[in-house]
């Protein structure tokens, strides 16, 4: 029998990035026929087949971000969104992403896609979307948040495309080099949700260590930057965490990898967080000496353009 010690050493070990392989409509309404939940982590997360969508958009008093502080107090269910897959983002952030850094027909990219609310985000404004996940099962559960009609939303449009695929967010290796015009993506937390729980090879969720998450993070930057049309966007939104008390910064060193990658840094917008179940489960009326982490970093970075002059932004392209 494996023991935890030898599953985490192996999660650790330089694995090969599969190819991606796509997931067609086809092969999840078969995959429908014999599975009624797939288990994510430690939740069984429903697949419900076609939803029939009652509201397509947020509440009327939705307004998109103009500062650098974002707070979603509630988390948004609106077509098939819903927060029952652990850690997934808020709608809002795909969807004040999309609207500031694309236009309609635009290609969006979410090579961490888990549920697919970024995806779903795509078909509702009317963007491509590429969703690629190394879960197979997080994929699954992606086509089922994408199963609904836009009849009526997109009078007179042509359907906006939205591919699935099973793959590595190292090895993108078939989207073409400059082709995405905005990625958007929320990476695990170096080992603080596993996923797949070590059932699946090459799961950067499956990290423990913080210098094995941090390398493979900078093969996932340099990627991105492959895949990304020169002066496009790619946000990434990433939190810390605490051992022994005391804080752990993560998202900064990820920063790092990515401008180290050659990305500028245009915003980092900090989200408040709500409703933190791990947080408020572990200590809840527990006597504690430090302040509970209650915000993520939403870093926004640039691909330079094509010959362009970068020396002016060096405070933004290296961190000190």
């Amino acid at each position: 029998m494996v023991t935890a010690t030898e599953r985490a050493r192996a999660a650790s070990a330089p694995v090969a990035c599969p190819p991606m392989r796509e997931i067609t409509e086809g092969q999840y309404r078969a995959f429908l026929k014999t599975h009624k939940h797939v288990q994510i982590e430690n939740v069984q997360v429903e697949l419900r087949g076609h939803t029939q969508v009652k509201s397509y958009e947020p509440p009327n008093d939705y307004r998109p971000e103009l500062s650098t502080a974002w707070s979603f107090p509630e988390r948004g269910d609106w077509a098939t969104h819903r927060g029952n897959y652990r850690g997934n983002w808020s709608p809002y952030i795909p969807r004040n992403l999309i609207l500031q850094y694309t236009q309609e027909g635009d290609w969006v990219l979410d090579q961490m896609c888990g549920s697919g609310t970024t995806l779903v985000e795509c078909r509702l404004l009317n963007r491509n979307g590429i969703g690629v996940d190394i879960n197979p099962d997080a994929v699954m559960v992606t086509r089922d948040r994408l199963n609904f009609g836009l009849e009526s939303l997109h009078h007179k449009k042509a359907e906006p495309e939205v591919r699935t695929c099973v793959g590595d967010a190292r090895n993108l290796n078939e989207i073409p080099d400059g082709f995405v015009d905005l990625i958007a993506f929320h990476p695990p937390y170096a080992g603080i949700i596993g996923y797949s729980n070590d059932k699946v090879a090459g799961d950067i969720s499956s990290l423990r260590r913080l210098n094995d998450f941090l390398g493979e993070m900078g093969k996932v930057a340099q990627e991105a930057r492959r895949v990304l049309k020169p002066g496009k966007y790619c946000a990434m939104l990433i939190g810390d965490t605490r051992k022994h008390t005391h804080y752990i910064p993560i998202a900064f060193p990820t920063m790092q990898r990515f401008l180290e990658a050659g990305f500028i840094l245009k915003e980092d917008i900090i989200k408040q967080q709500h409703k933190t179940k791990t947080t408020r489960e572990r200590w809840h009326g527990r006597h504690k000496n430090f302040y509970l982490i209650a915000h993520e970093h939403l870093f926004v970075f640039r691909k330079p353009a094509e010959g362009e002059k970068v020396t002016k932004f060096k405070h933004s392209s290296k961190w000190w």
